[in-house]
Protein backbone atom coordinates (compact mmCIF):
# COMPACT_ATOMS: atom_id res chain seq x y z
CA UNK A 1 0.00 0.00 0.00
CA UNK A 2 0.98 3.61 -0.59
CA UNK A 3 2.72 5.21 2.35
CA UNK A 4 0.93 8.28 3.77
CA UNK A 5 2.87 11.53 3.73
CA UNK A 6 2.26 14.66 5.77
CA UNK A 7 2.31 18.28 4.75
CA UNK A 8 2.84 21.32 6.95
CA UNK A 9 -0.22 23.55 7.29
CA UNK A 10 0.35 27.20 6.32
CA UNK A 11 -0.18 29.72 9.10
CA UNK A 12 -3.34 31.85 8.99
CA UNK A 13 -1.59 34.93 10.35
CA UNK A 14 0.68 35.14 7.30
CA UNK A 15 -2.14 35.88 4.86
CA UNK A 16 -4.04 38.12 7.27
CA UNK A 17 -0.89 40.06 8.14
CA UNK A 18 -0.10 40.77 4.48
CA UNK A 19 -3.70 41.85 3.85
CA UNK A 20 -3.55 44.30 6.75
CA UNK A 21 -0.21 45.63 5.49
CA UNK A 22 -1.79 46.11 2.07
CA UNK A 23 -4.70 47.99 3.66
CA UNK A 24 -2.30 50.33 5.46
CA UNK A 25 -0.30 51.03 2.30
CA UNK A 26 -3.44 51.77 0.29
CA UNK A 27 -4.76 54.10 3.01
CA UNK A 28 -1.46 56.01 3.02
CA UNK A 29 -1.52 56.17 -0.79
CA UNK A 30 -5.07 57.53 -0.77
CA UNK A 31 -4.07 60.16 1.77
CA UNK A 32 -1.03 61.20 -0.27
CA UNK A 33 -3.09 61.49 -3.45
CA UNK A 34 -5.73 63.50 -1.62
CA UNK A 35 -3.14 65.96 -0.26
CA UNK A 36 -1.61 66.42 -3.72
CA UNK A 37 -4.95 66.87 -5.50
CA UNK A 38 -6.62 69.02 -2.82
CA UNK A 39 -5.69 72.46 -4.32
CA UNK A 40 -6.95 71.42 -7.75
CA UNK A 41 -10.17 69.99 -6.32
CA UNK A 42 -10.83 73.25 -4.43
CA UNK A 43 -10.52 75.19 -7.69
CA UNK A 44 -13.26 73.02 -9.18
CA UNK A 45 -15.65 73.15 -6.24
CA UNK A 46 -15.23 74.38 -2.68
CA UNK A 47 -16.50 71.21 -1.01
CA UNK A 48 -15.05 68.72 -3.50
CA UNK A 49 -11.94 67.87 -1.38
CA UNK A 50 -14.21 66.96 1.54
CA UNK A 51 -16.42 64.79 -0.67
CA UNK A 52 -13.47 62.99 -2.26
CA UNK A 53 -11.83 62.54 1.14
CA UNK A 54 -15.03 61.07 2.60
CA UNK A 55 -15.27 58.64 -0.32
CA UNK A 56 -11.66 57.48 0.08
CA UNK A 57 -12.16 57.06 3.83
CA UNK A 58 -15.28 54.97 3.18
CA UNK A 59 -13.44 52.66 0.77
CA UNK A 60 -10.50 52.21 3.14
CA UNK A 61 -12.71 51.65 6.18
CA UNK A 62 -14.99 49.18 4.40
CA UNK A 63 -12.14 47.03 3.06
CA UNK A 64 -10.39 47.13 6.45
CA UNK A 65 -13.67 46.10 8.06
CA UNK A 66 -13.89 43.05 5.78
CA UNK A 67 -10.39 41.91 6.80
CA UNK A 68 -11.10 42.54 10.50
CA UNK A 69 -14.37 40.63 10.09
CA UNK A 70 -12.36 37.57 8.99
CA UNK A 71 -10.10 37.89 12.02
CA UNK A 72 -13.09 38.12 14.36
CA UNK A 73 -14.71 35.08 12.72
CA UNK A 74 -11.54 33.03 13.20
CA UNK A 75 -11.48 34.02 16.86
CA UNK A 76 -15.10 32.96 17.30
CA UNK A 77 -16.55 36.45 17.77
CA UNK A 78 -19.81 37.66 16.20
CA UNK A 79 -19.36 39.09 12.70
CA UNK A 80 -21.28 41.31 10.29
CA UNK A 81 -22.86 39.45 7.37
CA UNK A 82 -22.56 42.64 5.34
CA UNK A 83 -18.84 41.97 4.87
CA UNK A 84 -19.17 38.28 3.95
CA UNK A 85 -20.43 38.96 0.44
CA UNK A 86 -17.57 41.28 -0.43
CA UNK A 87 -14.68 39.53 1.32
CA UNK A 88 -13.46 37.57 -1.70
CA UNK A 89 -13.76 40.59 -4.01
CA UNK A 90 -11.60 42.59 -1.60
CA UNK A 91 -9.10 39.73 -1.37
CA UNK A 92 -8.82 39.65 -5.19
CA UNK A 93 -8.15 43.39 -5.16
CA UNK A 94 -5.60 43.34 -2.33
CA UNK A 95 -3.77 40.09 -3.11
CA UNK A 96 -1.43 41.37 -5.86
CA UNK A 97 -0.27 44.11 -3.50
CA UNK A 98 0.07 41.60 -0.65
CA UNK A 99 2.34 39.49 -2.88
CA UNK A 100 4.59 42.47 -3.56
CA UNK A 101 4.78 43.36 0.12
CA UNK A 102 5.47 39.72 0.93
CA UNK A 103 8.48 39.70 -1.40
CA UNK A 104 10.06 42.47 0.67
CA UNK A 105 9.89 40.20 3.72
CA UNK A 106 10.91 37.05 1.85
CA UNK A 107 7.40 35.59 1.68
CA UNK A 108 6.66 33.69 -1.52
CA UNK A 109 3.38 33.87 -3.42
CA UNK A 110 2.79 30.15 -2.85
CA UNK A 111 3.04 30.67 0.91
CA UNK A 112 0.40 33.41 0.79
CA UNK A 113 -1.91 31.27 -1.36
CA UNK A 114 -1.51 28.37 1.06
CA UNK A 115 -2.22 30.67 4.01
CA UNK A 116 -5.37 31.91 2.25
CA UNK A 117 -6.60 28.31 1.91
CA UNK A 118 -6.05 27.78 5.64
CA UNK A 119 -7.98 30.96 6.47
CA UNK A 120 -10.82 30.08 4.10
CA UNK A 121 -11.10 26.53 5.50
CA UNK A 122 -11.15 27.83 9.06
CA UNK A 123 -13.93 30.32 8.25
CA UNK A 124 -16.12 27.62 6.69
CA UNK A 125 -15.50 25.27 9.61
CA UNK A 126 -16.36 28.03 12.10
CA UNK A 127 -19.71 28.36 10.35
CA UNK A 128 -20.46 24.72 11.24
CA UNK A 129 -21.43 23.94 7.66
CA UNK A 130 -22.42 20.32 7.01
CA UNK A 131 -24.20 18.78 4.02
CA UNK A 132 -25.56 15.33 3.14
CA UNK A 133 -22.92 13.14 1.50
CA UNK A 134 -24.67 13.17 -1.89
CA UNK A 135 -24.52 16.99 -1.90
CA UNK A 136 -20.74 17.08 -1.46
CA UNK A 137 -18.42 17.02 -4.46
CA UNK A 138 -14.77 16.04 -4.05
CA UNK A 139 -12.55 17.32 -6.86
CA UNK A 140 -9.05 15.93 -7.33
CA UNK A 141 -6.35 16.81 -9.88
CA UNK A 142 -5.37 14.26 -12.51
CA UNK A 143 -1.76 14.47 -11.31
CA UNK A 144 -2.77 12.32 -8.32
CA UNK A 145 -2.87 9.40 -10.73
CA UNK A 146 0.42 7.64 -11.40
CA UNK A 147 1.77 9.13 -14.63
CA UNK A 148 2.50 5.67 -16.11
CA UNK A 149 -1.00 4.34 -15.41
CA UNK A 150 -2.81 3.34 -18.65
CA UNK A 151 -6.34 3.63 -17.21
CA UNK A 152 -8.28 6.84 -17.95
CA UNK A 153 -9.96 8.11 -14.79
CA UNK A 154 -10.91 11.68 -15.72
CA UNK A 155 -14.72 11.94 -15.74
CA UNK A 156 -15.01 8.42 -14.27
CA UNK A 157 -12.62 7.60 -11.39
CA UNK A 158 -14.25 4.17 -11.10
CA UNK A 159 -12.04 3.09 -14.00
CA UNK A 160 -9.25 2.95 -11.42
CA UNK A 161 -8.00 -0.63 -10.85
CA UNK A 162 -7.03 0.17 -7.24
CA UNK A 163 -3.50 -1.18 -7.46
CA UNK A 164 -2.49 0.99 -4.50
CA UNK A 165 0.34 2.80 -6.28
CA UNK A 166 -1.46 6.18 -6.05
CA UNK A 167 -4.25 7.66 -3.93
CA UNK A 168 -7.02 7.49 -6.54
CA UNK A 169 -8.12 4.01 -5.53
CA UNK A 170 -8.30 5.03 -1.87
CA UNK A 171 -10.41 8.07 -2.75
CA UNK A 172 -12.78 5.95 -4.86
CA UNK A 173 -13.16 3.52 -1.96
CA UNK A 174 -13.77 6.41 0.44
CA UNK A 175 -16.45 7.87 -1.85
CA UNK A 176 -18.22 4.50 -1.93
CA UNK A 177 -17.99 4.22 1.85
CA UNK A 178 -19.24 7.73 2.69
CA UNK A 179 -21.44 8.35 -0.36
CA UNK A 180 -20.04 11.64 -1.71
CA UNK A 181 -19.47 12.47 -5.38
CA UNK A 182 -15.87 12.11 -6.57
CA UNK A 183 -14.44 13.56 -9.76
CA UNK A 184 -10.94 13.84 -11.23
CA UNK A 185 -10.38 16.99 -13.31
CA UNK A 186 -7.66 17.82 -15.81
CA UNK A 187 -7.82 21.53 -15.04
CA UNK A 188 -9.80 24.45 -13.71
CA UNK A 189 -12.11 24.72 -16.71
CA UNK A 190 -13.27 21.12 -16.44
CA UNK A 191 -13.58 21.44 -12.66
CA UNK A 192 -15.90 24.44 -13.04
CA UNK A 193 -17.98 22.54 -15.60
CA UNK A 194 -18.40 19.65 -13.19
CA UNK A 195 -19.46 21.99 -10.38
CA UNK A 196 -22.06 23.52 -12.71
CA UNK A 197 -23.37 20.09 -13.78
CA UNK A 198 -23.41 18.42 -10.37
CA UNK A 199 -24.77 21.48 -8.50
CA UNK A 200 -23.33 20.44 -5.12
CA UNK A 201 -23.98 22.32 -1.90
CA UNK A 202 -20.33 22.09 -0.91
CA UNK A 203 -17.06 21.40 -2.74
CA UNK A 204 -13.92 19.88 -1.30
CA UNK A 205 -10.93 20.26 -3.61
CA UNK A 206 -7.49 18.66 -3.58
CA UNK A 207 -4.92 20.76 -5.44
CA UNK A 208 -1.83 22.95 -5.17
CA UNK A 209 -1.88 26.38 -3.54
CA UNK A 210 -2.36 28.29 -6.80
CA UNK A 211 -5.31 26.20 -8.02
CA UNK A 212 -7.03 26.20 -4.65
CA UNK A 213 -6.61 29.96 -4.31
CA UNK A 214 -8.28 30.64 -7.66
CA UNK A 215 -10.79 27.79 -7.45
CA UNK A 216 -12.21 28.71 -4.04
CA UNK A 217 -12.82 32.25 -5.24
CA UNK A 218 -14.22 31.13 -8.62
CA UNK A 219 -17.02 29.03 -7.09
CA UNK A 220 -17.91 31.53 -4.34
CA UNK A 221 -20.58 31.90 -2.88
CA UNK A 222 -20.67 28.10 -3.11
CA UNK A 223 -18.70 26.90 -0.04
CA UNK A 224 -15.40 25.25 -0.93
CA UNK A 225 -12.84 23.62 1.34
CA UNK A 226 -9.30 23.01 0.11
CA UNK A 227 -6.78 20.29 0.88
CA UNK A 228 -3.21 20.84 -0.31
CA UNK A 229 -1.69 17.99 -2.27
CA UNK A 230 1.77 16.61 -1.55
CA UNK A 231 4.40 16.98 -4.27
CA UNK A 232 7.35 14.64 -3.64
CA UNK A 233 8.22 14.75 -7.36
CA UNK A 234 7.52 18.41 -7.97
CA UNK A 235 4.32 20.07 -9.21
CA UNK A 236 1.84 18.22 -11.47
CA UNK A 237 3.73 14.92 -11.35
CA UNK A 238 2.66 11.90 -9.29
CA UNK A 239 1.30 14.05 -6.47
CA UNK A 240 -0.30 12.55 -3.38
CA UNK A 241 -2.77 13.43 -0.66
CA UNK A 242 -2.83 12.89 3.09
CA UNK A 243 -5.64 10.35 3.27
CA UNK A 244 -6.04 10.66 7.04
CA UNK A 245 -6.58 14.41 6.66
CA UNK A 246 -8.95 13.88 3.73
CA UNK A 247 -11.09 11.49 5.79
CA UNK A 248 -11.05 13.87 8.76
CA UNK A 249 -12.25 16.81 6.66
CA UNK A 250 -14.94 14.75 4.97
CA UNK A 251 -16.26 13.51 8.30
CA UNK A 252 -16.43 17.14 9.47
CA UNK A 253 -18.33 18.27 6.38
CA UNK A 254 -20.79 15.40 5.89
CA UNK A 255 -24.06 15.41 7.78
CA UNK A 256 -25.71 12.11 8.51
CA UNK A 257 -29.22 11.81 7.15
CA UNK A 258 -31.67 9.66 9.08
Amino acid sequence: MLKTLAIARPKKRLFLGMLLASELLIALTFYGLWIISKPGLENIFEYLPALVGAFLIFISTFSLGAVCNMVLALKGFPTLKLFHRYSFAIIKFLFPLAVRIGKIFGVRRRQLEGSFVTVSNALFRKSGLKVPANKLLLLAPHCLQLSTCPHKITRDPRNCKRCGRCNIGELVKLSEELGFNFFVATGGTLARQVVKEKRPELVMAIACERDLFSGIQDVYPLPAVGLLNIRPNGPCNNTRVDMAEARRLLNELIREVN
